[in-house]
């Protein structure tokens, strides 16, 4: 079986919005949960999400 493989991406991904999960071009981060061991735990919202529910991009409540 042979694959194929485009390294050149068509279009820039879309990306994820956590409040209405689902892919959008508007997500910014808006919690970031650090952990002392492990991963941490990032959040991301939509423009309309942001606007609905009241929610400041990450780089806006410092």
């Amino acid at each position: 079986m042979q694959q194929t493989t485009d390294p050149t991406p068509t279009a820039a991904e879309p990306g994820w919005c956590d409040w209405h999960a689902g892919p959008s071009g508007t997500a910014v981060l808006i919690e970031a949960i650090e952990q002392s061991s492990g991963p941490g735990i990032t959040r991301f919202a939509c423009a309309l999400c942001r606007e609905q529910r009241g929610l400041v991009p990450y780089s806006e409540q410092r």
